[in-house]
């Protein structure tokens, strides 16, 4: 995924704080959506936006920390940079144990803030990646018929293709023949590519 496509969400109910944001972050080259609310970001979210959110965790109404935990129940993988007051410390340290991001005290330096952004939109590059892998996993998966999910399920706990063949009262010619049709559907050349697959999703 280029950065190209990956937009950083600012969620800020300060005016000022948000244009300047805006400014800084264009000025670097990135595409910024900037929101007044939690509730305005809400109800633009999709499901398909890639990017991070630059989020602060002070705002009326809805506070980032709800939006956040919102999100997390929407299933929502954006990664989240919090915007804190000194006093908000450890809250912005519960949200990472929460699964955010990263977060930045006010006042900050401009390339802090860009450092941190720097390595969100890596995270959800990477975690795009994986998503895009798990999928066509799964979907090679779903090829499969009830037998060979067995065949593969004993192969990968490594059982040898006898003790296959007595487990599921089957010819060792049949496990063969079951074996290279779940390597072939799978994708992988490897007995260890075949247990790196099917962990990935577990």
């Amino acid at each position: 995924m280029s950065e190209l496509t990956q937009t950083i969400y600012v969620v800020d109910d300060d005016e000022a704080m948000r244009d300047s944001m805006n400014w800084l972050l264009e000025g670097e080259g990135y595409r910024v959506a900037c929101f007044d609310s939690g509730e305005s970001f809400l109800s633009a979210r999709r499901d398909d936006m890639s990017g991070c959110i630059v989020l602060d965790v002070r705002m009326p109404e809805m506070s980032g920390l709800e939006l956040h935990e919102k999100l997390d129940a929407l299933g929502s993988q954006l990664p989240i940079i919090f915007v804190t007051g000194h006093g908000d410390v450890p809250m912005a340290v519960g949200a990472l144990q929460r699964g955010a991001c990263d977060f930045i005290e006010k006042p900050f330096h401009n390339e802090d803030l860009l450092s941190r952004i720097r390595r969100a939109l890596e995270l959800d590059a990477e975690l795009a990646a994986r998503r895009h892998r798990d999928g066509a996993i799964t979907h090679r998966l779903e090829q499969l018929t009830l037998r060979e999910k067995e065949v593969m399920q004993l192969v990968v706990a490594g059982k040898l293709n006898k003790q296959i063949a007595d487990q599921l009262s089957i010819s060792m010619k049949t496990v063969e023949a079951h074996r290279a049709r779940v390597m072939e559907k799978m994708g992988v050349r490897t007995l260890a590519e075949l247990v790196k697959a099917v962990m990935s999703l577990k």
